[in-house]
């Protein structure tokens, strides 16, 4: 097993990277997550990576490299997994009212889990298909969810008026774009440098309701 120290170092680093200034508790707490994910995916197989060491850059980094764009008070995580970037983001980030949106019971139970043991206030998580979820949200996440077209299609009426939708993506989906429905567009692409991703693509793709045609940009 990977020496916490050693975590959290590759962990304060990755963060220095990014240009992020996180609250005190939030590197614990980050690492008492992946310590928690570790141990179940030994039994319930939430995640293919298992080298703890990697789960800090492909799970709690790419993760973070995306709150410069998260706003509103209300998220919703869709496809959330083992609850990234979700749980990352209410870490880094608390005081945000988010949902973890999963239909696979393993993972909602991990979730669950974690919601208690981490006491992420604010976080609540629901097992359930993306289109049958209720209500609206200022910000939407998705990371490797499915087609941009798919994602909008099923979980589109989730996304406030105003609000932003972080496509979280590997290579920029430009045979993606001509799907996206008539009722959204799509704001901007941003490349994610994602500290020890090495040459691996990371892209987001933000998008809003047509009409709204702000340009988002990310959080001074």
């Amino acid at each position: 097993m990977t020496d916490r120290s050693a975590l959290q170092t590759k962990l304060e680093q990755g963060i220095d990277a990014l240009g992020l200034a996180l609250p005190d508790a939030a590197v614990p707490r980050l690492l008492d997550y992946l310590a928690l994910l570790e141990r179940w995916n030994a039994a319930y197989n939430l995640t293919a990576i298992r080298d703890p060491s990697e789960m800090v850059i492909r799970h709690l980094l790419d993760s973070l490299a995306i709150l410069p764009y998260v706003k509103g008070q209300t998220l919703a995580d869709l496809g959330t997994g083992p609850g990234l970037p979700g749980i990352p983001l209410a870490i880094a980030a608390p005081g945000r009212q988010i949902l973890l949106v999963d239909s696979n019971g393993k993972k909602v139970r991990f979730l669950r889990e974690a919601i208690r043991a981490l006491k992420l206030e604010g976080v609540r998580v629901v097992q359930s298909r993306v289109e049958d979820v209720e209500g609206q949200f200022d910000c939407v996440t998705a990371r490797a969810f499915a087609s941009l077209a798919d994602m909008l299609t099923w979980g589109g009426h989730l996304l406030a008026p105003e609000g932003l939708w972080l496509a979280m993506k590997g290579k920029t989906p430009d045979d993606e774009f001509g799907g996206v429905p008539p009722e959204f567009v799509v704001h901007c692409t941003h490349a994610l440098a994602v500290p020890g991703l090495g040459s691996a693509e990371r892209h987001l793709v933000i998008l809003g309701r047509a009409g709204d045609d702000r340009t988002a940009r990310p959080r001074t």
